[in-house]
């Protein structure tokens, strides 16, 4: 009898004869591209390092495009951007000790939002592998340990044989529920040596699926169908999963309302009669969370950010679905389904009962309500009308990548992202200096539409010398500055907390942002309030990369956390 598993595809006359001879003049670099190009990349991010060379002289030899920025963090952020519009596996080369070192913030960021991102490092020479000291330069006493906390998967290579399974383990762990950034690293010599493995040809690009236990879903379905009152958050993991349709016909057959956490925005239609928004850090939206009879978490660890800041307590029964292990149950009691969003809902679709409830669409539209007094009590038009503008100016079918500003928090409530993989931004980890880069890498990923990138003049300043990447490779990247003169919600946060603000820390020296994009061939233009939806527009409708600063204090709306 024969198995499946035990069938082996035998190798035509030509390919045994492409092994046996393979070109002259390939080093382990080759080994590198050859099995990223096997595995079905086409695009590789990075930046070059001594090192590192074997890989980038092996560029030379292959078909994969090359995108190089000026800083290993903001590379990491484009190849973060990439993964996240393509769902691929986007591949990060780096060199050792600092260059490595650099794109620890943005592997922060690629994993607390499950971007899958594959680093590949090189590493002193194998001779200096171990925690020895022998000088060499960057050398760290190990450099995987400073990544383990970081990423999924680290693969550690001392043989040119190790490179394409070590590189196949890396990609498939990249993209196997939940996505993730992954680690690499091979020493100097393996890269730079003249390898007389043959070409790699082939490769397991397909990940391990992860499908929901049977006897959880029966029980899942079986509680939602029986509900009195059901109510959906929806987070990351279901934009991640393309599950955003089956998310819409389970809360339509159940009658849920849905809310969308920041990192699931654009999981459920902004319009939608049972659509909350993504008002989750609002007193209103809370509390009416909290009064449901059952409610499921898809996609969502429940973490600060989606959970009011930890002030929602839910007294219903909970259920959740998470393809990260870890976040099951991490703050709240429930019936924790171990799965990707996606077979997970197809299996309550298959089993839940449809449930009537004229009253669903009336309850959505009270919360609303209450939360648009709320804000509208607080005096803030200029924020509200800047976001509008922005939504008005920036195409329906255009992603938008944030910086952590002002404007992001704003955004992450207020805006309607017209779809699901539209809208992100660096809530994962929250460090400064995303929007710019990972805007370059999403317009790497599909030239065919502008992308938006949201700063403030803080933010800014760590991404600058991206506009050289910008002009080098004439991207389709419109830059949006907000200039407050500082870090504007720092600011805030500490004149709250303390009475004032520590201007040494809060107040920045800026340059003319318009002027500095124009030295560097990128059109740049100073709007206002006023004018904003039309510069904007304009700049987004001209191919090529383009800066616009708008000068503007804006303020956050009151936090409903704090009085709980």
């Amino acid at each position: 009898m024969t198995h499946d598993h035990d069938l082996v595809l035998r190798p035509t006359q030509a390919q045994i004869a492409a092994a046996l001879n393979p070109p002259a003049g390939r080093n382990g670099g080759d080994l590198v591209v050859e099995t990223l190009a096997a595995l079905g990349a086409t695009t590789v991010f990075g930046l070059p390092g001594q090192h590192a060379l074997g890989m980038f002289d092996a560029l030379r030899r292959s078909d994969l495009r090359y995108i190089g920025l000026r800083v290993e963090n903001n590379a990491g952020f484009a190849a973060d951007a990439y993964g996240r519009i393509t769902g691929e596996a986007a591949p990060l080369l780096l060199s050792t000790g600092p260059g490595a070192l650099t794109s620890l913030a943005a592997l922060q960021e690629a994993a607390a939002a499950s971007a899958p991102v594959l680093a590949i490092s090189s590493q002193v020479p194998t001779a200096g592998l171990g925690g020895g000291r022998h000088g060499y330069v960057h050398e760290l006493p190990d450099q995987a340990a400073s990544f383990r906390g970081v990423v999924k998967s680290v693969h550690t290579v001392r043989t040119q044989s190790q490179i394409p399974s070590a590189i196949e383990a890396a990609w498939k762990s990249a993209l196997t529920a939940p996505h993730g950034p992954v680690w690499v690293e091979i020493p100097q010599d393996v890269l730079l040596a003249e390898t007389s493995i043959p070409v790699v040809t082939g490769g397991d690009a397909f990940p391990e699926e992860l499908p929901p236990r049977p006897e959880l879903t029966a029980v899942a379905a079986d509680l939602l169908s029986r509900a009195a009152r059901p109510a959906i958050i929806a987070g990351g993991g279901v934009v991640r999963a393309d599950a955003s349709g089956k998310l819409r016909q389970l809360a339509e057959a159940l009658q849920a309302p849905v809310v969308t956490t920041p990192g699931g925005k654009g999981a459920f239609p902004w319009k939608h009669p049972l659509s909350l928004q993504s008002w989750i850090e609002d007193r209103h939206t809370t509390d009416f969370l909290e009064d449901a009879d059952v409610l499921l978490v898809v996609g969502s660890g429940l973490g600060e950010l989606s959970s009011n800041y930890h002030t929602f307590k839910p007294r219903g029964r909970v259920i959740q679905i998470e393809a990260d292990l870890g976040k099951l149950e991490s703050n709240h009691p429930a019936l924790g389904i171990h799965a990707d969003a996606r077979p997970a809902l197809q299996a309550l679709l298959e089993t839940v009962t449809e449930r009537e409830d004229p009253g669903a669409g009336e309850r959505v539209r009270e919360v609303l309500a209450k939360v648009a007094d709320r804000i509208a009590a607080q005096e803030l038009t200029l924020e509200q009308a800047v976001l509008a503008s922005v939504r008005r100016a920036l195409p329906a079918d255009s992603p938008s990548f944030w910086d952590m500003t002002i404007l992001a928090y704003w955004a992450w409530s207020a805006f309607d992202a017209k779809g699901p993989n539209h809208m992100h931004s660096a809530q994962g980890a929250g460090g400064l200096g995303y929007g710019f880069p990972a805007a370059l890498g999403a317009a790497v990923a599909d030239p065919t539409r502008p992308v938006l990138a949201v700063s403030g003049d803080g933010g800014a300043l760590y991404s600058i010398a991206e506009l050289a990447t910008a002009r080098q490779y004439d991207l389709n990247v419109t830059w949006l500055i907000v200039d407050d003169g500082g870090y504007g919600i720092l600011r805030e946060y500490m004149t709250d907390a303390f009475g004032e603000a520590t201007a040494a820390a809060t107040e920045l020296t800026r340059p003319d942002y318009a002027a500095l994009a124009e030295s560097f061939g990128v059109p740049g233009v100073r709007t206002t309030p006023e004018t904003l939806e039309a510069d904007l527009a304009k700049a987004l409708s001209e191919p090529g990369p383009s800066v616009v600063v708008l000068p503007a204090v804006l303020r956050m709306f009151a936090p409903t956390h704090l009085t709980r």
